[in-house]
């Protein structure tokens, strides 16, 4: 039987440098940090067993150096690079800049990132073999081109560039006249995020749900599916929670939803983790795209499942065979997963990075949180604004959302702003709470930003340090009255 590694640098930095550690630490295998200037004191790199510096605080000065993160894998002594997520995980050079050091690449081939990575690919190749993909187009070069595969395709439709993905560059096109400037506006984006400024038009479903399934694949062949994640919530295209399983897929949507997504992963030569995103509307499906790593909401999927994926990415890099079969994979109960980001949703979800003043975690049955950070640690400007994830589980959906609601009450979090009460108004809506969900939500519920302002000032149960400052300040005042009392007397 092949053996396992026995030592792994993970590419990456907060939670899910330490999620892939603590994996790593199950299996007995020793881990290596990198780390910038911004995270010198970082907890992801004291958790690691030994850490290596790569560079300053920008991410293209550290993080995003692929030569100096394939030279502290090879100093070090790993045999093998996880690279998380973002970053340099889904560019094809990564797994080809290993392969030419003799390191193991914990994710899918640099063949089928090629074939993934570009979404006209993609598309192509689902199409190719039978998933269905929305109507579109290939390629736009100019405007006329534009306008003529909008009235073709029928308005409205949405420009997306063909490369990158967080939903940057992407445009709604609802009139004619909106076109010149769009088709501008995400050609400049896509270019300045990605360096490639290509774009091509697709129809757009009006309030779809986002679904995606999981994926993974070992060296021998075979892919199963894992199930679906429900991905609508999102503010600009990019998710802040998820769940599983969705409340609007059926057992039977299920099963055709995971074979189009096993049917475009074989069709792309996939091994290891990854995840079929689809749009979902009316019961019916259509493909989007592939993320070509491990996905920031996996949890939920853990939940249900009761597999480990990072385990499981481990051990089919290594050479083994996938350790079930789909028959095997079953799905109980039901997760959430909430995104604590420092960010300031009544001032459109601006970032707040800032020093964490006070911190704790909820816990208690069913409640899980993955994060890098912790008391007194700094959030850092430079990088996403992710500080924690909040995952809970439940028997069913009804308790799943009673136990967040639970878990958010008693996060203690102070110093930068974050998504906190912002959640528990989403939890307490009473279309979230009845399911009915798109990826227009936010947008459509302008009052959450109202409903969560009565939770900003209110005291977690367990933040004993605000409740003991709050009683001291309250005595204070107290002796400076009868102070004052006692002067006016005098």
């Amino acid at each position: 039987m092949k053996r396992l590694f026995k030592k792994i640098l993970i590419a990456n930095r907060g939670e899910i440098a330490i999620r892939v550690m603590r994996a790593c630490r199950e299996l007995g295998i020793a881990t290596v940090a990198v780390y910038s200037d911004a995270d010198r004191d970082a907890i992801h790199r004291r958790y690691a067993d030994e850490s290596i510096h790569i560079g300053a605080a920008p991410p293209s000065e550290s993080y995003l150096k692929l030569d100096r993160i394939i030279k502290a894998a090879s100093d070090s002594g790993a045999e093998a690079i996880h690279p998380g997520y973002g970053f340099l995980s889904e560019r094809a050079a990564f797994p080809e800049a290993c392969k030419a050091a003799h390191l193991a690449f914990i994710g899918p081939p640099a063949e089928a990132m090629h074939r993934l990575g570009d979404k006209l690919s993609s598309r192509a190749l689902a199409s190719k073999h039978g998933v269905p993909v929305t109507p579109g187009t290939g390629a736009i070069h100019d405007l006329d081109e534009a306008r003529r595969a909008a009235l073709e395709i029928g308005l409205p439709v949405i420009i997306k560039p063909s490369g990158g993905g967080g939903g940057i560059g992407m445009k709604v096109v609802e009139r004619e006249e909106e076109l010149r400037s769009a088709l501008e506006s995400a050609a400049n984006q896509a270019r300045a995020a990605f360096g490639d400024p290509t774009v091509y038009l697709e129809k757009y479903v009006h309030n779809p749900r986002h679904i995606e399934i999981q994926v993974i694949g070992d060296q021998h062949g075979h892919v199963l599916h894992l199930g679906e994640r429900e991905c609508s919530i999102q503010r600009r295209h990019q998710k802040i929670l998820e769940e599983s399983p969705s409340p609007a897929v059926t057992p039977e949507i299920r099963a055709r939803m995971g074979k189009a997504a096993v049917t475009a992963a074989k069709a792309a030569g996939y091994a290891n983790a990854g995840t079929v995103e689809f749009i979902f509307s009316n019961g019916e499906f259509y493909f989007l795209e592939v993320n070509a790593r491990l996905q920031v909401e996996h949890p939920v999927t853990e939940m249900v499942t009761g597999i480990d994926i990072v385990k499981e990415q481990i051990r089919v890099a290594a050479g083994h065979r996938l350790s079930f079969h789909q028959d095997d994979v079953t799905w109980s109960g039901h997760a959430i997963e909430m995104r604590i980001n420092a960010e300031n949703p009544a001032k459109n979800f601006m970032p707040n990075p800032k020093r964490i003043q006070r911190w704790m975690a909820p816990a208690g049955p069913g409640v899980r949180v993955d994060s890098g950070y912790g008391p007194a640690t700094e959030v850092p400007a430079n990088y996403d604004s992710l500080v924690a994830k909040l995952i809970v589980y439940g028997a069913d959906r009804a308790e799943a959302i009673g136990r967040a609601q639970r878990a958010l009450a008693e996060f203690v979090l102070a110093g930068p702003a974050t998504t906190i009460p912002y959640h528990r108004a989403i939890l307490a809506s009473p279309d979230f709470k009845a399911g009915k969900l798109s990826t227009g939500f936010i947008a459509e519920h302008p009052e959450l930003l109202e409903d969560m302002r009565k939770y900003l000032d209110e005291v977690s149960p367990m933040d004993y340090s605000a409740v003991d400052s709050r009683r001291l300040a309250a005595a204070a005042a107290a002796v400076s009255t009868v102070m004052s009392q006692g002067q006016g007397r005098a």
